[in-house]
């Protein structure tokens, strides 16, 4: 049976710190949904081992870029709709899912795309800690939106090692879809955890 949901979680050397992410998504509420982790270039075997407590699929790649890692699960995924979570981050309550079921659901007319408001957990000098998404005000991250399938197509981020989400959201707004933002705190963004690709981009690495 085609879930409703796929969630594409990128696993890259997180090791014990993953669970707090797979946990947000197995406390939800709403449970017709797919979890796909996607454990790439990963030194240990420590996530692979984590993901398969929790997981319906778990791949793993050597990309060592969280994009190309997003699509394998793209590639994997059966449900109608994609949400992606990153590694170090976490919904931060058990409705997510729900909400987002229920605002689809009560459309009446079929959108491609919603959009939900996150919080910063460090966020950096210029950042009020609080993104609220309007559609004059859409953020490139991927995380902060759940996809209708189809819009993504044969959509994919590119071979790049950082910053591959605004390539992907250009892509997809050509397609000009419909959004809806739903006005609704779902996620926290864990801004530059030691040893995430975020921060070794920042110190010039190669994450």
């Amino acid at each position: 049976m085609t879930p409703f949901f796929s969630v594409i979680v990128p696993a890259h050397n997180i090791g014990m710190d993953i669970r707090k992410c797979l946990d947000s998504i197995k406390m939800q509420t709403f449970t017709d949904y797919e979890l796909i982790v996607v454990c790439d270039n990963c030194d240990t075997k420590m996530e692979f081992e984590i993901a398969m407590e929790y997981a319906d699929n778990v791949i793993e790649t050597n990309y060592g870029m969280d994009g190309l890692a997003r699509n394998a699960g793209i590639d994997a995924a059966e449900g109608e709709w994609i949400l992606f979570l990153d590694d170090d981050d976490w919904w931060i309550h058990e409705f997510v899912l729900e909400e987002v079921y229920r605002a689809i659901e009560s459309m009446p007319i079929p959108v491609d795309m919603m959009l939900f408001d996150f919080i910063w957990k460090n966020p950096p000098a210029n950042k009020t800690g609080y993104y609220h998404q309007t559609i004059d005000n859409v953020n490139i991250a991927v995380w902060s939106k759940a996809f209708r399938r189809e819009i993504i197509g044969n959509t994919r981020f590119p071979a790049i090692p950082f910053t591959s989400d605004k390539p992907f959201m250009d892509e997809i707004c050509a397609k000009r879809p419909s959004a809806y933002p739903m006005s609704k705190l779902m996620y926290c963004y864990n801004y530059m955890r030691k040893g995430s690709q975020t921060e070794e981009h920042a110190r010039g690495g190669e994450g």
